[in-house]
């Protein structure tokens, strides 16, 4: 039996990227026997990984900081020495940010017979979704390890992201639904802003910012939600420099069932996990949300509309716009991809349907998918994928 060894993943992605990091940091933990280590960029990345049973540690480097300068590169140097053995999977596809971490490995000694590219991946640049990606990339062996001692997963892993609430998370959780006195009544969370909108040190509503949606639907939508389920509470979720933007929409939508702000990360897991449903923007906080299992509806912007992993509950996109109307699809997302159908490990998409069906909790997805005209319904049909 060959000795375990502990895969070390980089990726200097956003929050949304690190939460569908999770699907292949599972496999390698079960391919190797060790949990990763995670490379990010970002002291948030600690906070989104804790307690999560498939990273064992998590390294982040400053993003705007040089190398030379940043005490925390020179330590994940000084890592990445010590794990002469283990294998390294690079998940970034950005070229600048490529040549920081090959400028890394190259400080870390690391032996390119060690590491495995996503680009190098035939499938990287394929039309399909991110977590098919990460999924084949855990497919792949380090050329200086025998693949046949690391094998894929039997029984296979979920093959889509997952998150797990720390106990740390779950006590500010429980602190905060005790503090605005939620107790047993449902809990709607609304995420309205993105990173576009807190670009810079102050709030930025920008023409160009196509996830934008008014505040004046904002409100519309909250009072359709109060018509649907009158008891529950509607928590705005946003970071603080959203405060404004928050305020604006608590001014407009004037109910007392609204809570101005949710917790940040990783107390908003806690929420998310606890939450009736969530109604979000694209941005990372959706991701949380999915991969808590969360009944989520998405508003896209102008770009095309990433087609979910297979096991995101009761997931439905919508179109926003921030003309006088805005569109809605009625397509669910459910479904396996193309890449995902050429894999038998893999569950086939009658069996991820039914595994759907039986995840959702009774009376949680059809009263928020009727506050935005969303059916639910079965799929109509294969979804185009968004391309890299």
């Amino acid at each position: 039996m060959a000795p375990p060894v502990q895969p070390m993943v980089i990726w200097f992605g956003r929050v949304g990227d690190m939460i569908m990091l999770t699907a292949l940091l599972e496999i390698l933990h079960r391919r190797f026997g060790r949990a990763c280590r995670v490379i990010g960029a970002g002291a948030w990345s600690q906070e989104i990984y804790e307690g999560q049973p498939d990273v064992a540690e998590t390294l982040w480097l400053r993003r705007y900081t040089p190398f030379a300068l940043d005490l925390r590169w020179w330590r994940t140097v000084w890592k990445l020495r010590r794990g002469r053995r283990d294998p390294v999977y690079v998940c970034e596809t950005d070229p600048r940010k490529l040549a920081s971490i090959r400028r890394l490995l190259r400080f870390g000694h690391v032996e390119p017979a060690r590491c495995v590219f996503l680009l190098d991946e035939p499938t990287a640049l394929a039309q399909v979704h991110w977590v098919d990606r990460l999924v084949s990339l855990g497919r792949l062996t380090p050329a200086a390890l025998p693949e046949s001692d690391y094998p894929f997963p039997v029984p296979p892993p979920r093959c889509a992201p997952r998150l797990v609430v720390s106990d740390r998370a779950r006590t500010a959780g429980d602190e905060w639904l005790r503090k605005h006195d939620v107790r047993d009544r449902p809990l709607v969370l609304l995420q309205p802003g993105n990173r576009r909108t807190m670009r810079g040190r102050s709030l930025r509503i920008k023409e160009s910012d196509d996830r934008f949606w008014p505040v004046d639907r904002w409100a519309s939508l909250i009072h359709r939600i109060h018509e649907s389920l009158p008891e529950a509470r509607i928590a705005l979720c946003g970071a603080p420099r959203e405060d404004v933007l928050l305020g604006w929409i608590e001014s407009a939508a004037a109910l007392p069932e609204i809570l101005l702000r949710g917790l940040p990360f990783p107390g908003l897991f806690a929420l998310c996990a606890r939450a009736h449903s969530m109604i979000s923007i694209d941005t990372g906080t959706a991701h949380a949300a999915a991969a808590l299992g969360t009944p989520l509806v998405v508003l896209f912007g102008s770009a095309p509309a990433a087609r979910p992993s297979s096991e995101w509950a009761a997931f439905r996109s919508c179109r926003a716009s921030t003309s006088c109307r805005w569109r809605r699809s009625s397509r669910p997302g459910a479904g396996c991809s193309g890449a995902q159908q050429a894999q038998p490990l893999l569950p086939d998409c009658a069996q991820v349907k039914a595994r759907i069906r039986a995840g959702l909790r009774p009376g949680t997805a059809a009263p928020v998918a009727n506050a935005l005209d969303v059916g639910i319904e079965e799929p109509r049909g294969r979804r185009e994928p968004r391309g890299a």
